[in-house]
C-alpha cells in the first residue's frame, strides 16, 4: 500500500511538472501583416509642416541626462529590454502592451526610422497633451489613450485623411454629428481641440463597454464596430485584438501595433537620445475669451497687434477669419498676454468691429489707412471720410435661376450638391424630397443666383453728408470699459470641480483664479465661496 501511495504521489508530481512547463511553453509568433502606408503618410505630412514651422533657428541638440548620450548616436536595445520596459508599462495601465514579435518590429522601426516624427509629436503634446488628461481623467479613461491622437493625426488639428475624416481625432463626418460636432460655413467642430477630444472620449469610452478589451476598442475605433463584430466571427468568436488581427482590414492589423510602438517611445524617449522639438506654444500659456458678437480676425490683429495667421494656428474651429455670433458663444483661444488685452478692450473691440463691417456683418476688408490708438482703455479711430461710411459703394442685385441635373448612376444626393457647392438639405427643399434617396434618371432642380454688382446713390448722398460734418467725424473716442461690475459669489457642492464652475458661469479657468486669487483651484472643498463676477 505504501508503494501505490508513493507511486501516485510521484505520479501527481510529474503531471503538475508537465503542466507548468505547458504554461511556460512560448506562444506560436503573431504573423505581421503590417503595411502602415496610411500612417507613413501622417508621419511624412507632420515633418513635412514641422520643417516649415520650425527651420528658422531651432537648436537639434541632443539630450542630455545621466545616461551621456553623444550627439546623434541611435541607442540599440535588446528584445529583452524591450519587454522589460512593456511589462513595466502593463503594470500601470488597462492596455495590452503585448510584447509579441509584431510590436517589437514596430517598436524597433518607430525608434530606427521615425526619430524625427517622435520628437515634432513630443514637442506637439505639450500643446496638447494636457487638455487630452484632463478630458481622460473627466472621463474616468486610460490617461495612455492621449497618444492614440499622435496615429490618427500626427497631433495637427486641420488635417483630413482621403476619406473624409477630420481632426486631432480624425472624426468622420456623420459620426462627429452623432456626438455633437457641428459645422456650418464658418467652422467645423471637428477641428475643435476641446469639443473633439470630448466627443472622443465618449466614443472610446462606448466601445470599451462594448468589448471590455482595449485593444478591441481602438481596432473598433479605427475600423468601426462592424468591421471588429466581423473579424470576430470570421475567427470562430475568438475575442481578443491578436486572435482577430488576421481577419481585420489592412490598415487596422497595423493600427494597435503603430498605437503601442507610439506609446512605448513616447514613454521612454530620454533613454532612446530623443529631445522633444520646442513648440511655438504651451497649453500652460493660453487663455479663452468667449465673444457676445461676432468678430473678424482682422479686428482683433488691427487691436492688439496679434496675426490673423497666429489667431488661426490656435483656433484651428473657424475655417475662415470670421468668428461667427452663436449660442453658446464661440470662443477664441490664444496666448496669457493677448487674451488678457482682449478681456480689458472688450467693448472696444465690439465697437471697432462695428465701425469696420456695420451691423449687416458686410465682410469687407479693413483699410490699411484706418489708424488704431489704445490709450487708458479707450480707443480712437482716425480715417478719411468715405472709409467711415457704412453704407458700401455699390450694392449687389440678385436674380435666381433654375437649371436641372439627371441622376447619373453612382451619384448620390451628397455628390450632385458638391457638384454645384450647395448644401444636400437646399437640394431636398428645392425638390420637395423628404428623403437622401434618389434613383437613377430622376431630374433634380438646381437654384442658381446671379449677381449683377450697381453704383449705389445712398453711399454718394452720405459721403456728401459726411464733407459737411467733417469736423465731428474726424475722430470718435469710444468710452472705457465699465468697471463697476456688481460682485457674484458661488457656494461650491460635493462633486463641483474648479473647471466645472469656470464653465457654469461663463469663465474661464484663469478668469476664475483672477476673481479668486489665493485660492489653489486644485484644493477647493464644499461650502467654499467663490467670486464669479
Amino acid at each position: 500500500m505504501k508503494r501505490f501511495g508513493h507511486a501516485l504521489l510521484l505520479l501527481i508530481l510529474l503531471l503538475n511538472v508537465s503542466h507548468v512547463f505547458a504554461q511556460r511553453r512560448p506562444k506560436p509568433p503573431v504573423k505581421d501583416t503590417i503595411t502602415g502606408e496610411v500612417f507613413i503618410r501622417i508621419v511624412d505630412q507632420s515633418l513635412a509642416l514641422h520643417y516649415e514651422d520650425f527651420a528658422k533657428g531651432l537648436n537639434y541638440d541632443s539630450i542630455v541626462d545621466a545616461l551621456d548620450y553623444e550627439a546623434g548616436t541611435i541607442p540599440v536595445f535588446t528584445d529583452q529590454d524591450y519587454c522589460k520596459r512593456l511589462a513595466k508599462m502593463n503594470e500601470t495601465s488597462s492596455f495590452g502592451f503585448d510584447c509579441n514579435n509584431v510590436s517589437l518590429t514596430t517598436i524597433k522601426f518607430f525608434a530606427q526610422n521615425r526619430r524625427n516624427f517622435t520628437r515634432v509629436v513630443l514637442g506637439r503634446g505639450r500643446l496638447y497633451f494636457d487638455l487630452y488628461e484632463e478630458k481622460l481623467a473627466e472621463y474616468g479613461l486610460p490617461l495612455e489613450l492621449k497618444y492614440l491622437s499622435v496615429i490618427e493625426s500626427g497631433l495637427r488639428p486641420q488635417v483630413k485623411s482621403r476619406a473624409g475624416a477630420l481632426g486631432l481625432w480624425q472624426f468622420m463626418y456623420a459620426t462627429g454629428k452623432q456626438y455633437g460636432l457641428k459645422e456650418n460655413s464658418y467652422m467645423d467642430e471637428r477641428m475643435d481641440p476641446l469639443k473633439a477630444t470630448d466627443a472622443a472620449c465618449r466614443y472610446l469610452k462606448k466601445l470599451y463597454n462594448i468589448y471590455g478589451d482595449w485593444n478591441l476598442a481602438l481596432a473598433a475605433y479605427n475600423a468601426g464596430p462592424g468591421n471588429v463584430n466581423k473579424a470576430i466571427r470570421r475567427s470562430g468568436g475568438k475575442r481578443t485584438y491578436w486572435e482577430i488581427r488576421p481577419y481585420l482590414p489592412r490598415e487596422t492589423q497595423g493600427y494597435v501595433p503603430n498605437f503601442i510602438a507610439a506609446t512605448y517611445l513616447l514613454t521612454y524617449h530620454a533613454e532612446h537620445n530623443l529631445l522633444p522639438a520646442e513648440p511655438k506654444m504651451h497649453f500652460y500659456q493660453l487663455d479663452t475669451l468667449c465673444l457676445n458678437r461676432g468678430i473678424h480676425m482682422q479686428t482683433i490683429e488691427k487691436l492688439v497687434a496679434w496675426p490673423v495667421d497666429d489667431i488661426q494656428a490656435l483656433n484651428p474651429v473657424y475655417k475662415t477669419s470670421y468668428i461667427p455670433p452663436t449660442f453658446p458663444k464661440q470662443c477664441v483661444t490664444g496666448p496669457l498676454e493677448k487674451i488678457g488685452l482682449l478681456v480689458s478692450l472688450e467693448d472696444s473691440l465690439y465697437a471697432l468691429e462695428q465701425r469696420i463691417y456695420g451691423s449687416g456683418g458686410i465682410k469687407n476688408p479693413l483699410p490699411t489707412d484706418v489708424a488704431i490708438d489704445t490709450k487708458n482703455d479707450q480707443l480712437v479711430v482716425s480715417a478719411p471720410i468715405d472709409k467711415r461710411i457704412d453704407i458700401p459703394k455699390t450694392k449687389v442685385i440678385t436674380t435666381i435661376n433654375y437649371t436641372y441635373h439627371k441622376v447619373k448612376s453612382g451619384e448620390s444626393l451628397g455628390s450632385i450638391a458638391a457638384q454645384y457647392s450647395v448644401a444636400i438639405q437646399e437640394l431636398m427643399n428645392w425638390n420637395d424630397l423628404t428623403t437622401a434617396r434618389i434613383t437613377v434618371g430622376q431630374l433634380l432642380k438646381i437654384q442658381t443666383k446671379v449677381s449683377t454688382t450697381v453704383e449705389n446713390e445712398e453711399y454718394t448722398e452720405a459721403v456728401e453728408d459726411s464733407i459737411q460734418n467733417a469736423d465731428n467725424a474726424i475722430k470718435t473716442p469710444i468710452p472705457p470699459v465699465q468697471t463697476n461690475v456688481a460682485k457674484k459669489f458661488y457656494t461650491i457642492r460635493s462633486g463641483d470641480t474648479f473647471s466645472k464652475i469656470a464653465s457654469r458661469h461663463g469663465l474661464t479657468m484663469s478668469q476664475l483664479q483672477r476673481l479668486n486669487p489665493g485660492v489653489s483651484a486644485s484644493r477647493i472643498r464644499a461650502g467654499q465661496r467663490l467670486r464669479v463676477k
